[in-house]
């Protein structure tokens, strides 16, 4: 099966809430690989690869984060599949 990407910038109270442990949690249950981090200008970014209904969910499960976070935007694109095999966090870009 081929595998499809899709790259989400969260905006809002998204960094120091748990959020990249949380969808790291929220990917891997749902079978995705890729990562997630934080960037500078207070966004967290996501790359995810997989099923196209497990992308559907996590992009929607993604506009709620996690209980502490307040997220006011998530913009998606299309994305290049980078190889990524399980889901991590990276470093702060």
């Amino acid at each position: 099966m081929a595998r499809e990407a899709m790259r989400l910038i969260i905006e809002g109270r998204v960094q120091g809430v748990g959020y990249r442990w949380w969808a790291v949690r929220e990917a891997t249950a749902l079978g995705v690989d890729g990562w997630v981090r934080n960037r500078r200008d207070g966004k967290v970014e996501l790359l995810a690869i997989g099923d196209k209904g497990a992308l559907q969910r996590l992009a929607e499960l993604c506009h709620e984060g996690p209980p502490a976070a307040r997220v006011l935007r998530v913009d998606r694109s299309s994305a290049e599949d980078d190889g990524s095999q399980g889901f991590e966090e990276r470093a702060t870009t």
